[in-house]
């Protein structure tokens, strides 16, 4: 397993994290209990060192009892007495040697009352006795019960003295004892512990006449010196206790050893004990965890291999570990559930994807499936002809618009059912392609045989449609296209199958094969929506305005802002030849954002900046679907900095019928933003008094159908009429279009009409016309 799959691996995470803080755990708690024994082994060696330091002085005092007991002695002989009153001194000298020896003292010598030496039994290198003996005796004679310990041959010596009296003083008897080997090594015996007494130069210079230590720590005292509270030694760590001896104050001292490592040492098996069973912990722990983290991680990668298999779309199997009753269980229940779910999901799609939901027949994209496979079936020099049929129904748009959508839903639901009714045979498909089209794929099909079945579509549509109390005539336009003489593809087939229909729609003929022919009209519309977006972004539309008078002197200037193509080619095209197919296409809604822009630079400009003047601008159903109209003219308008006011945005009445509530509330945003709202072409739709109360207009603007005909028809004039008291008694303001003569300009003037417009008063004028159109009229308004 590589380093990046371990770091990945969320079991050896897991394993891993735990034998670590278990590690952490035991080495501190190792730390702890070597620092608690290392600490309490230090406080046991000083207790100990207190005692050993007590039985030192001990035996020190012992050994000074000793002495002190043979002086008393040799001071209570007689003969001895006798010999200092006789003043023998050949038998003073012989009783001083034989009672040193037989008690063991090294030095015994006999004072005068006036402490002055008169005889002493010395070892051969005592020559410093003299200095030794001014040292020790004026002390000793102070108190008698003491003892004095004095350097002599770099030796310590422990020295008594006791009088001599008969009855009076006539004499002191000295004895000394070297504190020697013998001494150390009964301590060492005794107590365990290791002594050394050292001697401190006058120089500085530092001996060990005495000691139990070994070479290698005897190296090291040397080494360190004094003062000295521990030890190191290659041996181990030894405790010191600095004892001075008597009254040789600093010179002289006992240091009193033990070893750290022997205390320790018992609880270092303990110590070596407990690592064993931590390591013995460790490795249960982490086979126990292993299986923990197994039992967590081996459900996780069946989930993992789960989520694996629904990436590729495999709903099938279903997932493990759903009867454990943990949180695994319940992440693996809910799995499943999600796999449940998305697999209904997917199938649901994917009859959405191929199958239309309101008729039940196959749509779009599993028709172009079915015509694939079925070209594709065709073995070679066995070919069997197809043909791809393709139907429009005619007024479908009219019945939604009058009887509503739920009519229309029920009637493409009726028309389903004939037309598969009308295919010949099992093997032949019938499809709704979207809206009110439909196709058939008819199998081993010629041009008669699709002429024939289009001959039946037809005559069942004869039978008008009768739903509850409402009956509705079918008709269609229809045409097909057949393989592999009008096509050698699928695609190509259904294109031109639906190009054949298209063309029948034009020709109100019956159903049309498909012709070379009809190719150049469909390729002249591919190629206008390019030339009109060359169009937009190389500056060959034109803003042209038509001035809107006010007919009873009201104050305020206004025009209909309208658009013109200057084609380099073509020259000037009309609106009527490119304007519905824009709307057919969607890009009116840039040729709407275009005219938007150039009529808020054309009121920005300062010719036009300090005149009353209002501009009316279209809008189409696209632009009112659109929900970012509202802020892309916001925009526009604070680019150009003018003010919404300035504008009245004319929509029509079937633009606001298609979606009446998105209409509505896009009307109720522009209407808050401050633009002026006007109904165009009023009077010509299905539903707009219905409406026109919830709509937040300001203008009615009538057709110029009903204007037009005011001249010759009095039914007109009476609409007229009528439209014009309805606005009024709303609030609204009247706009006539199409007003072509006079006799119609004074009969609107009659009716109270506010404004109008028409080739009368001026036809459609480029901007810069306009503003002298406008120039000239406020000349005559003011001349007298």
């Amino acid at each position: 397993m590589t380093l990046s799959l371990l770091r990945r691996s969320l079991l050896l995470r897991l394993v891993g994290i735990s034998l670590l803080l278990l590690l952490i755990v035991q080495a501190a708690g190792f730390a702890v209990v070597r620092a608690s024994i290392e600490r309490n082994a230090r406080s046991q060696i000083a207790r100990a060192l207190d005692t050993d330091e007590n039985v030192w002085r001990r035996l020190l005092d012992q050994n000074a009892d000793k002495l002190r007991q043979g002086s008393a002695l040799l001071a209570a002989d007689y003969g001895f007495r006798s010999a200092i009153n006789s003043d023998d001194e050949e038998t003073i000298q012989s009783v001083l040697e034989n009672h040193g020896n037989r008690i063991g003292a090294a030095v015994t010598a006999l004072l005068g009352t006036n402490l002055e030496l008169r005889a002493a039994s010395l070892s051969d290198d005592m020559l410093d006795f003299p200095a030794t003996l001014r040292q020790v005796v004026p002390p000793l004679a102070a108190q008698p019960q003491g003892s004095q310990v004095a350097m002599m041959a770099g030796v310590p010596y422990q020295f008594v003295m006791v009088p001599m009296r008969a009855p009076v003083v006539i004499g002191w008897v000295l004895m000394g004892f070297p504190i020697g080997q013998p001494l150390a090594e009964e301590m060492r015996r005794l107590l365990s512990v290791q002594v050394a007494v050292v001697v401190k130069a006058a120089d500085g210079r530092m001996s060990v006449p005495v000691t139990t230590l070994s070479a290698p720590a005897l190296a090291g005292l040397h080494r360190q010196g004094l003062p000295l509270a521990e030890l190191k030694t290659a041996e181990g760590t030894l405790l010191v206790r600095e004892a001075p001896l008597g009254n040789a104050g600093n010179e002289v001292k006992t240091l009193l050893l033990r070893s750290v490592d022997e205390v320790v040492a018992p609880y270092q098996q303990l110590q070596v004990l407990l690592a064993i069973i931590t390591i013995a912990g460790v490795l249960l722990f982490a086979a126990g965890t292993g299986l923990v983290a197994t039992r967590l991680t081996t459900p996780l990668r069946s989930l993992l291999a789960a989520t694996q298999r629904l990436s590729r779309g495999e709903y099938g199997v279903p997932l493990g570990h759903t009867g454990r009753q943990d949180e695994i269980g319940n992440l693996a229940r809910s799995f499943d559930r999600m796999r449940l779910d998305i697999g209904s999901q997917q199938a649901e799609i994917r009859r959405l994807a191929y199958w239309d939901r309101l008729t039940g027949l196959p749509n779009r994209e599993r028709f172009r499936e079915a015509v694939v496979h079925a070209i594709a079936a065709q073995e070679d020099g066995a070919e069997q002809p197809l043909t791809v049929l393709t139907l429009d129904l005619d007024r479908f748009k009219h019945v939604n618009d009058v009887l509503g959508y739920a009519f229309g839903d029920r009637l493409l639901q009726a028309v389903a059912e004939r037309l598969q009714r009308q295919v010949p045979g099992d093997s032949d498909m019938v499809a709704r392609l979207g809206g009110n089209e439909f196709a058939l794929l008819l199998m081993r099909t010629d041009a008669p045989g699709a002429q024939a079945v289009a001959q039946r579509i037809n005559q069942s549509f004869e039978q008008a449609l009768a739903f509850e109390d409402q009956t509705v005539d079918l008709s269609a336009g229809m045409g097909f296209a057949c393989w592999p003489s009008d096509a050698q593809d699928a695609d190509t087939l259904l294109s031109r199958s639906e190009i054949a229909m298209y063309a029948a729609k034009r020709k109100l003929s019956g159903a049309l094969r498909y012709d070379a022919s009809f190719d150049s009209a469909s390729s002249q519309t591919l190629s206008l929506l390019t030339e009109l977006r060359h169009a937009v972004e190389h500056n060959e539309l034109r803003l042209y305005l038509q001035p809107k008078v006010p007919l009873h002197g009201q104050g305020g200037l206004a025009a209909e802002a309208l658009v013109r193509w200057q084609h380099p080619q073509r020259g000037l095209v009309p609106p009527m030849d490119f304007i519905p197919f824009a709307e057919q296409t969607g890009f009116v809604r840039q040729l709407t954002l275009w005219m938007f822009e150039e009529v808020a630079r054309l009121l920005a400009d300062p010719r036009t900046a300090d005149l009353p003047l209002r501009i009316s601008v279209n809008l189409s159903t696209r632009d009112l679907l659109d929900p970012e109209l509202s802020a892309r003219l916001a925009t526009i308008l604070a680019r150009h900095g003018v003010q919404a006011s300035a504008f009245c945005l004319e929509i029509t009445e079937s633009a606001i019928m298609d979606d009446p509530q998105r209409a509505e509330a896009m009307l109720n945003r522009l209407s808050e933003q401050g633009f002026k709202l006007s109904i165009d072409d009023f009077g010509t739709g299905y539903s707009s008094l219905a409406y026109l109360k919830r709509l937040p207009v300001d203008e009615l603007k009538i057709d110029k159908s009903f204007v037009m005909g005011m001249e010759t028809g009095e039914d007109d004039a009476m609409i007229v009429r009528s439209t014009i008291d309805l606005a009024h008694n709303l609030g609204l303001t009247v706009v006539a279009e199409g007003v072509e003569s006079l006799v119609i300009l004074d009969r609107l003037r009659a009716l109270s009409c506010d404004e109008a417009q028409g080739y009368h008063i001026s036809r459609p004028l480029g901007a810069e016309d306009f503003l002298a159109w406008q120039s000239r009229q406020i000349a005559n308004a003011t001349t007298p």
